[in-house]
């Protein structure tokens, strides 16, 4: 199976183009990127997940944070030239929206979401994961990181601090 048809992988693309989704995006990728290259903070995976995060920064207005997590993405998608993450990708379209996204933030625009340019192939693949994407509002989709359930967090941060004081 090619890396990029891998189910979380989809998850991110089917996140990214069919709801904007970003915050969801950077959760799926990371699980994908901890799973095959834990630690490696060259890999392209890694650049893509800091697309997703610019890309909320910017929509929720840190449009200081958006630039500095994007030209980390730019300067990774750049190291990886030719990388197997990107074969199913127009890399050159994927670097061009890249760097308009970042000139967009830096004279001072308004959000505007893109849509990754993939193969036919991965397009498929994500137009079915799209269908069953649930929808969401404009606010939890600006403000997720603060509206999303946080009790499994909360739970296995109490469980180490339990753990840490028997010891």
């Amino acid at each position: 199976m090619h890396p990029q048809h891998h189910t979380l992988f989809i998850d991110y693309c089917a996140y990214f183009n069919g709801n904007a989704d970003y915050f969801e995006c950077h959760e799926v990728l990371e699980e994908y990127w901890k799973d095959i290259a834990p630690g490696d903070k060259n890999h392209p995976l890694v650049g893509y997940v800091q697309l997703a995060t610019g890309l909320y920064h910017w929509r929720r207005g840190n449009f200081t944070g958006a630039i500095r997590i994007l030209q980390k993405a730019l300067a990774n998608f750049q190291y990886n030239v030719g990388h197997a993450f990107f074969t199913e990708m127009d890399y050159e379209k994927l670097l061009t929206l890249l760097k308009d996204t970042i000139c967009a933030i830096q004279i001072g625009k308004s959000f505007q979401a893109f849509q990754l340019p993939m193969t036919p192939a991965l397009q498929e693949l994500t137009a079915v994961r799209i269908q069953f994407l649930p929808t969401s509002s404009y606010d939890y989709l600006l403000h997720k990181h603060m509206l999303r359930d946080r009790s499994h967090i909360l739970a296995e941060r109490q469980e180490s601090k339990q753990r840490k004081s028997r010891r």
